[in-house]
């Protein structure tokens, strides 16, 4: 089954061009069970980049364009009569998928927000009081755009907490964009054309392999330091959360397990620390002023903590 994974890997690198790290950690999110949150600017490639995920893996792929006057119902379902009945009928959202893409999930306000997050962490749907569970593989990728502040509503800090990761898909390079120009120009069915490298059953089956992934002891101890470290240094004004340390273990798991590794070194924490804490600490007032990133910081007490041996 690792071999299977390299060739979606490959296959999947092959039609996203220039994301490489990003691509593999996406596909380390969805195999930990997280969901991922992408900021780019548009035309970055985001929903074709989530789309020819689910396509790789066969799973069912739905879009949501999150706009001001979306209701939570839009998302989750709602009950009608049935006149020809005589009874009520649940009609399910579109929530109700493997892979959910939740486009510009900013410009929608927080009530609808909401609707996603008992869906998140729960993986079920209430509807007029009825649960409905969501399918085994269920991975919710939502876009924000940076460069867009007017009509938008920032994310409150639980919904971005409910994120394993959030990725930053910027322009790609001159040569690779070429790359991109030319394979859409030749090949007018590159969107449709992507075969399922894995089916859903294969799937569920190498999570189950990712969990038995070992971390020591020591390792655990270096993620704590990590995220405690975020609460308690003056760079930092509210640090991760114990989801936090949660999210980058299994992560750490799912990275290892794509590196063709039975274990977790420091060298896979270091790689999902950043995408893991970005969104979940807010720097200082001080530290802005002094043009200092979130980024900068979190590498910055990740190289300050001695990594175990």
């Amino acid at each position: 089954m690792r071999n299977e994974l390299t060739s979606l890997l490959e296959k999947y690198e092959q039609r996203i061009i220039g994301q490489s790290k990003n691509l593999r950690l996406l596909l380390s999110a969805i195999l930990a069970g997280g969901h991922v949150l992408i900021e780019g600017v548009p035309g970055t490639g985001k929903t074709q980049m989530v789309k020819t995920l689910a396509n790789l893996i066969s799973g069912k792929f739905n879009r949501i364009q999150f706009t001001p006057d979306l209701l939570p119902s839009d998302i989750t379902g709602s009950t009608i009569y049935n006149m020809k009945d005589s009874s009520f009928q649940t009609l399910k959202g579109p929530i109700f998928t493997n892979i959910l893409l939740a486009d510009e999930i900013n410009r929608t306000p927080a009530k609808t927000q909401a609707a996603l997050l008992e869906a998140m962490e729960e993986k079920q749907v209430t509807i007029q009081g009825e649960t409905y569970l969501l399918p085994d593989v269920f991975f919710v990728v939502a876009t924000q755009n940076p460069i867009e502040f007017e009509g938008t509503y920032p994310l409150p800090e639980a919904q971005q907490d409910r994120f394993l990761f959030k990725l930053n898909v910027d322009f790609p390079s001159f040569e690779e964009e070429a790359v991109v120009l030319k394979q859409v120009i030749e090949d007018k069915n590159i969107s449709n054309n992507i075969e399922a490298i894995i089916d859903l059953e294969t799937f569920l089956a190498i999570r189950k392999e990712i969990e038995e992934v070992t971390i020591s002891e020591s390792i655990l101890h270096y993620i704590m330091q990590i995220v405690r470290n975020t609460r308690e240094t003056e760079s930092i004004r509210f640090g991760a959360s114990t989801r936090a340390a949660i999210s980058i273990a299994k992560a750490s798991q799912a990275w290892a397990y794509l590196a063709g590794r039975d274990y977790v070194t420091p060298d896979d924490i270091k790689m999902v620390a950043r995408p893991g804490l970005r969104h979940r600490v807010q720097i200082s007032p001080h530290m802005e002023l002094e043009g200092a990133t979130v980024d900068q910081i979190i590498e910055e007490l990740v190289g300050s903590i001695p990594v175990p041996r």
